[in-house]
């Protein structure tokens, strides 16, 4: 019970940035300013809530850097996939660029800023990672296969046996009450893409964005949406991963068999 008390409430403070889109999103359907349109409307309050944050010190600067590149990560794919048809966002707004307001990247800037927090809170450790060259390559091969399978055959499924078969042995190791708990990374992958589809479901319940099959009204996400979710997030996993090798001088690694050790 204590685990579950605890847990819940770093899980609570590391969902800050991505609760508050929510607030932001459910006010903006029962409010309205004359002369400032609805999304320009939550563009404004995600940028209140980022600088929140800087201010607050409840993010730090080395997170705020990878924060900026989902930003720009998540708005190029915004971009293609809102001109492929993918999804839509109808309404007008003055911070509006292809058909996409800019509060979108903020989306994809809380599921990073999410994971830097959920890092840093659980002390999270990741057991046998693999080469970084070839994580680089399954990143950018799940992220290119986003825009390509419009052209060629989706090849998701072969991606996810990829990852399965290249994350077989790793493991996430983290840390509740002082007692070390441990979890195969891809199942934590699956996990995170199922709430995040949930997540989904409540956004364009409150209208953040539409998909085709919305456009008479709301109904729920497709489940297939998981393993698109699943994928998204597991770059945006391997991104913070590497970066956080890449920014230690050599590899540290996993606790050492000896510590008492909780499995999931």
């Amino acid at each position: 019970m204590r685990f579950l008390a605890t847990f819940t409430y770093h899980q609570a403070l590391s969902c800050l940035f991505p609760g508050a889109i929510f607030l932001i999103l459910a006010t903006s359907e029962m409010i309205t300013i004359p002369g400032l349109y609805r999304y320009d409307f939550i563009f404004l309050l995600c940028i209140l809530v980022q600088v929140l944050m800087i201010t607050s010190k409840m993010e730090t600067w080395d997170e705020v850097k990878v924060i900026l590149l989902f930003h720009i990560i998540g708005l190029a794919l915004e971009l293609f996939k809102v001109q492929m048809g993918s999804w839509s966002y109808p309404e007008e707004a003055w911070s509006k660029i292809g058909g996409v307001p800019l509060y979108s990247g903020f989306m994809y800037a809380s599921v990073a800023s999410y994971l830097c927090q959920a890092w840093r809170r659980l002390h999270v450790d990741l057991h046998q990672w693999p080469f970084q060259m070839s994580t680089w390559l399954l990143g950018a091969a799940i992220y290119v296969n986003f825009f390509t399978h419009h052209f060629f055959y989706d090849l998701r499924w072969v991606l996810i046996l990829w990852l399965l078969w290249h994350f077989r042995h790793t493991w996430v190791f983290f840390k509740v009450n002082d007692q070390k708990w441990r979890l195969p990374l891809t199942i934590s992958f699956l996990l995170i893409g199922f709430f995040v589809w949930i997540a989904e479901n409540i956004a364009t319940f409150f209208g953040a964005w539409q998909y085709p099959h919305q456009e008479q009204g709301w109904s729920i996400v497709e489940l297939g949406k998981i393993s698109s979710w699943a994928l998204l997030v597991i770059i945006s996993f391997l991104i913070v991963a590497q970066l956080k090798f890449v920014k230690k001088s050599h590899y540290t690694s996993s606790p050492s068999v000896d510590e008492t050790q909780h499995t999931i």
